[in-house]
């Protein structure tokens, strides 16, 4: 029967077409995978064959974006990100990370390159968050660039404080995070202080927005507020090692629970993957050092200060310690 046959082929044209979908997401899946292990290489070459596949899949861009950004190939950062806009122009998210890749390849390019870039940085955070107030990462990715940017190339904290208002009204927490960054920027770090406490008070959403937290607090060698941190982090995400590596910190600063504080850091240094939302592995090294040190064990704080640097041989709290040591 003609029609039987018809029917037919719709159906196997149907079934091709969903298997073909399956296929697709399941490879998205993979380098998804890949990516969250910390294996951006394997991702970026999953994506790319992705990619040749569905050259109108957004996601797959995007990702790609991400990727090459930590593996610090910032062209081809801008490239994906330009073509995950392309392919959706409505979406908030496509425009932030696109203001990410732009960002990164201006703080790698020369004064006169570093200009443009980061004029396109700021249109695409802006627009980003017009096209959704509550993509809370882009409205602080702008008014970090509206507290840190010079006028010249459209910054200015009196821009900022509209959207700081703006997310008071949708989210105390990430209100309170933004008045913190612009504080902080100024050198008002009793004021930056308050407002970090405040978001902290005001329970952040997200383990990403804690651990930020933690980062200021860190540098600022404030432990009890620290294990603050570690708290809400472990809370809000149980296995995600940072948490670890932020209360381990604090016991280092505060000259107890030693032997567990050991034990935070080889299990961050085992579990963590190589993310640049995560603490580097020479931090949690020198951190380590500074354990040992206060355990009177020099030797072991020499070798921890020295495997950090051969991580990062250009960070510079390793090389203090190094010298300090050195010349004891």
């Amino acid at each position: 029967m003609p029609g039987s046959k018809r029917k037919r082929a719709i159906t196997l044209a149907w079934l091709f077409c969903a298997a073909a979908l399956v296929a697709q997401d399941s490879a998205l899946d993979a380098a998804k995978t890949a990516f969250e292990k910390g294996e951006y290489t394997k991702a970026v070459e999953m994506l790319q064959g992705a990619a040749s596949k569905s050259p109108n899949d957004g996601e797959i861009y995007l990702l790609l974006t991400k990727s090459y950004l930590e593996l610090k190939q910032y062209d081809n950062a801008v490239n994906s990100g330009e073509k995950a806009v392309a392919i959706d122009s409505k979406n908030s998210v496509y425009h932030q990370w696109l203001g990410e890749a732009y960002g990164a390849k201006a703080d790698h390019a020369s004064m006169l390159s570093a200009y443009s870039l980061a004029r396109k940085t700021q249109k695409e955070f802006d627009m980003a968050v017009q096209l959704d107030p509550r993509n809370y990462d882009a409205v602080q990715d702008l008014i970090e660039y509206d507290c840190t940017a010079p006028s010249m190339v459209g910054g200015g904290a009196d821009k900022a404080q509209p959207l700081i208002v703006k997310l008071m009204e949708m989210n105390a927490a990430e209100g309170h995070y933004g008045m913190a960054i612009c504080k902080a920027q100024k050198k008002d770090y009793t004021g930056a202080d308050a407002e970090y406490a405040k978001a902290l008070e005001n329970k952040p959403l997200t383990a990403n927005r804690v651990y930020d937290i933690g980062d200021y607090f860190l540098q600022h060698r404030q432990p009890d507020k620290l294990l603050v941190v570690a708290a809400q982090g472990e809370a809000l995400a149980p296995k995600d090692p940072r948490g670890n590596y932020y209360q381990a910190c604090a016991m280092i600063l505060k000259d107890e629970k030693l032997a567990d504080a050991e034990k935070l850091l080889r299990d961050y240094l085992r579990t963590a993957p190589p993310n640049s939302q995560y603490p580097a592995a020479w931090q949690a090294h020198y951190w380590l050092g500074r354990l040992y040190e206060a355990q009177k064990n020099t030797p072991a704080a020499k070798n921890e200060y020295e495997t950090a640097l051969k991580i990062n041989s250009k960070y510079k709290p390793a090389q203090d310690a190094l010298k300090r040591l050195s010349g004891s």
